[in-house]
């Protein structure tokens, strides 16, 4: 292991009184175990989101998928996948350790409950009214996604995406054979701007929907109710169903408000919209594959379902997502407000330590947009890139200069971000970092970055 300043993990581990950890590491040792199985939830319980909480040895994208790529030896603090690594708030493994407990898995009758669950949910903190039978359930938000997309646009049409964004938007819009049309945001002082102007330019004829990212990955903006206003009134007046993935949007840091788009007071520009979510992100159920849509609007809601639409859900997830939404609201509120705090404590460390990195706090989400631009040409990136590109096959994917940083941070810092460049225009100089783990691993991780790059 390399003496590189705050490298050295067994002396970090030691520090932070974590021993327990190192002998889990890798083992999947305790995988699959529940203190909490069994147990009644404590009235007012206080969570521990400072537990470094080893997910190695369980399959993860976000830890093992970057160990195999990178080996183990180089990845300290993994900080790429959107998944967080907290414990699964106590509630929700109750209640699957009882469902398990029945030992047969056949078919499953959708549970009121569970359909009651995400209309309480919704009212109880948004102030949003969802009708039960103007809801249609997935296997997760992707091909939900892709069902709508089938059903209003056909292919070869053009889609709307306010990139940067999210870069599984441009598999999706490929996956149904279509063609992304970028509504680039205008940056101002740091912070991303609907360009509105750009985007009625970019309507024409042969576009049926925009997708909205509300809030928004990978900027982290929560989107105003002005905001939201004039991007509906523009779609609405020219046709342009309005996809909001809104799968973010219990995040909100201190001083924001997450406006639904559902919510709007113009009923005829909510009826132009169908809006995705899930628990997969709220409180880290990805794997449950569990999501859900809803629209105000029939007619859209059918031609959905036209499309052959099956709403494939998993028993488990239901299970999941019922007791996380019925029980769950303290832990979220704890782990937001946990977040929040790194959040803080992340702004402030890169812009007191980190002169080649500047990033600005994100108004929601867990995820940090880092602006690494000047590390680029410090490490000599767009050189390193176009060398590797002279002699790659022209139909793979090219090595982009915000590759060659995430490299350079994996091999200099033990630290996995996700380059920009896969968000689309405005990705170049960029990095995406998430946040959600432990502050011990958030310090050990920018500490590392730190004295990485004054070696530079």
């Amino acid at each position: 292991m390399s003496q590189n300043d705050g490298l050295n993990r067994r002396t970090f581990l030691k520090s932070a009184g974590m021993t327990a950890l190192a002998g889990a590491v890798g083992t999947g040792a305790s995988f699959g175990t529940a203190a909490a199985a069994g147990l009644p939830e404590p009235v007012d319980a206080t969570y521990d989101f400072d537990e470094i909480y080893s997910r190695i040895g369980s399959d993860s994208v976000h830890w093992d998928a970057q160990i195999k790529k990178y080996g183990k030896e180089n990845i300290a603090v993994p900080m790429g996948i959107a998944d967080m690594d907290f414990r699964a708030a106590p509630c929700i493994t109750r209640a699957l350790t009882k469902r398990i407990q029945h030992e047969n898995w056949g078919y499953m009758v959708m549970p009121e409950s569970y359909i009651e669950s995400i209309v309480n949910w919704n009212k109880r903190r948004y102030g949003l009214e969802i009708k039960p039978d103007m809801l249609l359930h997935s296997d997760s938000v992707h091909p939900a996604l892709l069902s709508a997309l089938r059903a209003f646009c056909p292919p070869g049409s053009k889609i709307i995406v306010q990139a940067p964004v999210y870069s599984a938007f441009y598999s999706d819009i490929r996956i149904v054979g279509c063609k992304a049309e970028e509504n680039h945001h205008k940056l101002i002082n740091g912070r991303y701007k609907m360009d509105f102007e750009d985007l009625e330019r970019r309507i024409d004829s042969d576009t049926n929907a925009l997708i909205l990212c509300n809030p928004q990955n990978p900027t982290g903006n929560v989107w105003s109710r002005e905001d939201l206003m004039t991007l509906g009134e523009i779609c609405t007046r020219r046709r342009v169903a309005v996809l909001s993935d809104e799968i973010h949007c219990d995040f909100v840091t201190k001083g924001n408000k997450y406006t639904p788009f559902a919510a709007l007071d113009n009923e005829e520009i909510v009826r132009n919209s169908i809006t995705f979510k899930s628990t997969s992100k709220s409180f880290s159920l990805a794997a449950m594959k569990c999501a859900y849509m809803y629209s105000t609007n029939p007619e859209y809601l059918q031609k959905v379902r036209d499309t052959g639409h099956r709403q494939s859900i998993n028993t488990l997830g239901v299970v999941a997502s019922q007791a996380a939404y019925t029980e769950g609201e303290e832990w979220l509120d704890q782990v937001v407000a946990y977040i929040d705090g790194t959040l803080d404590y992340m702004e402030s460390f890169i812009g007191s330590s980190m002169p080649l990195v500047n990033v600005v706090k994100p108004q929601g989400t867990y995820l940090a947009w880092l602006d690494v631009s000047a590390v680029v040409d410090k490490i000599g990136a767009k050189e390193k890139a176009a060398e590797e590109n002279k002699n790659k096959d022209p139909e793979a994917r090219p090595v982009t200069p915000e590759i060659i940083v995430e490299r350079w941070f994996v091999e200099n810092a033990k630290v996995q971000m996700n380059a920009g460049s896969s968000y689309g225009y405005g990705g170049a100089g960029r990095m995406r970092m998430n946040t959600a783990t432990s502050r011990k691993l958030i310090e050990l991780a920018l500490n590392n970055m730190a004295g990485a790059l004054k070696k530079v």
